[in-house]
């Protein structure tokens, strides 16, 4: 008998058949994510070989032995949520282990300004309960039907809410509750400071079962979709938007032509030709939005009153990388980048680009607030050719001071982020024998 049928027997007889699953096609299904928004990890991970269990613990205490039996037996295990990231996040490389969280799905508590949550939550079903008690969401990701709150804080960075709140740096994770992979596997409780070495990590210096996050206070949300004769006025107009603190705003979302004509459902109230915002904002603030609209040669050419939020179809399903989906759905050779212009350079950054490149890149623009600073956020989309010309693309973004979180990597130190050396070092401590979705750190043990 192998030693992989040795563990396999063992986790089986240990846990049982209702937290246990080796199903081919269980085990198939949630070994992958959205990682098909990107041809290159499409190439890459299509042939990756699914996780040899799935696990899927109702308790700490579970996840507790999940996590002492794999130190045990020397097996890898990788985290999942809803699966709806975008870079391989909860792609089991190296077989081993899936844990899938999303049993673990109880509201603790709603406070005042606060939930406490188990990591399996869908983030709709809390915005709908918070706002049941005067509260909501600060910010969430355009998968928020789908996407659970461990899953987001594991894997995500910002969304709707972000040009108020900014990303999930900046405040919008208060504490979690993380599980270390050792022969006794240690409950630590994580505040400040020490949150961003948990905080995008993809599950690999430690397992999230809780998360407290902060609520803001429920407003009536209007939507709309502004239109202008050019892209340099949407952007204008944008800016002015953003700075403005008359206005409480969830999505200034700047769309380029012809992205809007991808969006089938908005067809009859988007005009040929012309660039598109996507806005979310206070419903008393609409004449001061129709104002900013005015000064910059725009309309507000639809508008989706505050009595009907969440009871059609939003501009917000358009945004952040939805607006990719949508463009894919239109044109499946599509796919993204994602990109942080200069605010005091960003117009000429789009011209340089735009004259380079013309109508193989289109431009996405999500402002935001980032350390308190109002920035310009990009998610552009990308006819894509060749691998060769796409890292062409992001070459020539980085000599005129474009900065890319290549989307196109599972692996967290290509992808941009600051933070890497220092979950590296956490990485050591809390997981030893490097088991925790390995090889989404380079410098693993």
């Amino acid at each position: 008998m192998s030693t992989q049928t040795t563990w396999l027997h063992e986790i089986e007889d240990q846990f049982g058949s209702d937290i246990v699953a080796i199903d081919s096609d269980i085990r198939e299904k949630l070994s992958k994510d959205y990682y098909w928004y990107s041809p290159v990890l499409n190439r890459l991970l299509q042939g990756v070989k699914a996780a040899d269990v799935v696990v899927l613990p109702r308790t700490e205490a579970e996840v507790a032995e999940v996590l002492a039996f794999g130190y045990a037996h020397r097996i890898p295990v990788t985290v999942r949520g809803a699966g709806t990231g975008n870079y391989g996040q909860a792609v089991p490389l190296q077989g081993g282990i899936l844990m899938d969280l999303s049993r673990m799905d109880e509201i603790i508590e709603i406070g005042p300004g606060y939930a406490r949550l188990q990591c399996g939550v869908k983030l709709g079903v809390i915005d709908r309960k918070a706002r049941e008690v005067g509260q909501e969401l600060r910010i969430y990701p355009s998968t928020y039907v789908k996407a659970t709150v461990g899953g987001f804080v594991s894997g995500g960075s910002g969304g709707i809410g972000s040009i108020t709140y900014g990303n999930l740096w900046d405040g919008n994770v208060l504490e979690a509750v993380i599980y270390t992979m050792e022969e006794e596997p240690q409950r630590l409780v994580i505040q400040g400071g020490e949150l961003f070495n948990y905080i995008h990590n993809y599950g690999t210096t430690g397992i999230m079962t809780e998360v407290t996050i902060p609520l803001a206070p429920r407003t009536e949300w209007t939507q709309a979709i502004a239109q202008f004769p050019t892209f340099e006025h949407s952007m204008r107009f944008g800016e002015a938007l953003a700075r403005d603190e008359r206005i409480l705003k969830r999505l200034v979302a700047p769309m380029e032509w012809p992205i809007p004509s991808y969006f089938i459902p908005f067809a009859k109230v988007i005009q040929e030709g012309q660039a598109a915002v996507m806005l979310e904002f206070a419903e008393e603030t609409l004449a001061l939005v129709e104002e900013h609209a005015q000064a910059f040669g725009g309309i507000l050419g639809h508008i989706i009153e505050a009595k009907n939020y969440r009871k059609t179809i939003g501009v917000s399903d358009f945004t952040w990388n939805h607006t990719t989906l949508w463009a894919m759905k239109t044109d499946e050779t599509m796919t993204y980048l994602q990109a942080g212009f200069q605010i005091d350079r960003y117009l000429e950054q789009i011209e340089l680009l735009k004259a380079e490149y013309g109508d193989e890149l289109f431009l996405h623009f999500e402002w935001v607030r980032s350390g308190g600073a109002v920035t310009p956020t990009a998610l552009p989309v990308v006819k894509f050719t060749t691998e060769e010309r796409l890292y062409e693309i992001i070459g020539f973004c980085e000599s005129i001071g474009v900065r890319i979180f290549d989307p196109h990597t599972w692996v967290l130190d290509q992808g941009g982020r600051g933070e890497v050396g220092s979950m590296e070092r956490k990485k050591r401590v809390n997981d030893p024998r490097g088991l925790l979705n390995p090889g989404k750190i380079i410098c693993e043990l």
